[in-house]
């Protein structure tokens, strides 16, 4: 599985602010409206207006966004959380390490007496 790709920086949303009027050509024998050829421009002449393709980098825009957005929202709910779970778990290994700590000086403590003890 691969995990979430990373983020480009963020853009604003485009908006359409011209309105493109294709001209309608027909195909052969009246055929249905063929769109425009991309190669057949000249120059000086914008290239055909796609609502495909331009439906589509609105919503990778928007989407995005969206991520951005849900990224940074659950970034702020998880810092409390993870907070919490960091503490108890600094508070658990210490007390583990108090405990291990109290019984290898203890075994110490017994292995010193016993020496001094036996004559």
């Amino acid at each position: 599985m691969s995990g979430p790709q990373p983020l480009p920086p963020q853009r604003p949303i485009p908006t359409l602010t011209e309105v493109v009027h294709l001209p309608l050509s027909t195909g052969p024998q009246g055929a249905a409206p063929l769109p425009p050829r991309a190669d057949a421009g000249h120059a000086g002449q914008r290239p055909a207006f796609n609502e495909e393709e331009m439906v589509r980098r609105i919503l990778c825009d928007v989407q995005r966004q969206v991520d951005l957005m849900v990224e940074n929202q659950l970034r702020e709910a998880f810092v409390p959380i993870i907070s919490r779970l960091s503490d108890a778990l600094i508070r658990e290994t210490a007390g583990q390490l108090a405990a291990v700590l109290r019984e290898m000086v203890a075994r110490a403590v017994a292995a010193e007496v016993s020496r001094h003890r036996e004559p």
